[in-house]
């Protein structure tokens, strides 16, 4: 199966395909009659490079608090991903499995192949294995055309990567926490968890993982070729709350004490901002606000 390439958080130029009216306007992803992944499911995370504890554990926060709200106020990131259910099949259930941590192994350089061969560390076969990158680990494609891909591991173990892009390139893959490089120059938005790369790394994980569990074999639900599909959140791209237009990710909740932009809480406290999603009740791109 070809990779999934996608920029989850893209320039505004891209963005000027929307329009101020775009958010209300129905959208078609078909389903493809291939499998979905439904039940519950691992996400294993290879750590590779440098990541601080309060880094692996914002992002670990995040992937646990996908299907488990622990009362946290609403609207909650668990609410978010709940909108996965209404794709064919049922709920999906994630939680954190195994993690490894990986200090440069294969250098500061990786192709597609060696990120697989990173994913194919964990043998589990009902798991998702996201392998993470650091912010001095270039890959091959990141910042030109993608901010991190799912695949698969022999078409049976789907697996998801996503780079930190503090130092490489922010204003393509941690927008809105930084001014696009081209389009409007709207002031960025103060990431909620105080790390512009990780922030905008929580953007892309929500991404490809709900276009994993949605897409994960190429036979799911997609609109456009198969080899780049526009999938449950990358069919929205841009949005984050209502009225979105471009360069303007759309009206979100704001911590008064910190002036940072969320949309979604989290398990220990955390907020979180997330893309809207494909909503196939609705034909549209839903909102948490």
């Amino acid at each position: 199966m070809d990779s999934k390439c996608l920029l989850a958080v893209v320039l505004c130029g891209v963005l000027s395909l929307l329009n101020s009216g775009a958010v209300a306007q129905k959208l078609v992803l078909n389903y493809h009659n291939g499998a979905l992944l439904k039940g519950r499911f691992t996400v294993n995370i290879l750590w590779y490079g440098s990541f601080t504890p309060i880094q692996r554990s914002i992002i670990v926060d995040f992937v646990n608090s996908l299907s488990f709200p622990s009362g946290a106020q609403s609207p909650t990131v668990a609410s978010w991903w709940q909108t996965t259910e209404k794709y064919k099949g049922g709920s999906t259930t994630l939680a954190v499995g195994k993690q490894i941590t990986e200090e440069y192994s294969a250098g500061k350089h990786l192709t597609e192949n060696q990120l697989r061969s990173l994913a194919s560390r964990f043998n589990d076969v009902a798991a998702i294995n996201l392998v993470l990158t650091a912010k001095d680990v270039a890959v091959d494609g990141f910042c030109g055309s993608r901010c991190g891909t799912h695949n698969s591991i022999n078409g049976k173990i789907p697996y998801v990567w996503v780079g930190n892009s503090e130092t490489q390139c922010p204003a393509q893959c941690a927008w809105p926490f930084h001014k696009p490089t081209f389009g409007p120059q709207t002031p960025p938005l103060v990431a909620p968890n105080g790390d512009v790369g990780v922030d905008g790394m929580i953007i892309n994980i929500a991404t490809l993982l709900a276009g994993t569990v949605t897409n994960p074999f190429n036979g799911g639900y997609y609109q456009g070729p198969s080899s780049a599909p526009l999938e449950a959140v990358s069919a929205c791209v841009g949005i984050f709350g209502s009225g979105a237009y471009p360069g303007y990710p759309g009206r979100v909740l704001v911590d008064k004490a910190t002036g940072a932009s969320y949309n979604a809480h989290g398990s220990h406290g955390r907020k979180f901002l997330l893309p809207a999603m494909w909503d196939p009740a609705s034909s549209l791109c839903k909102t948490l606000v």
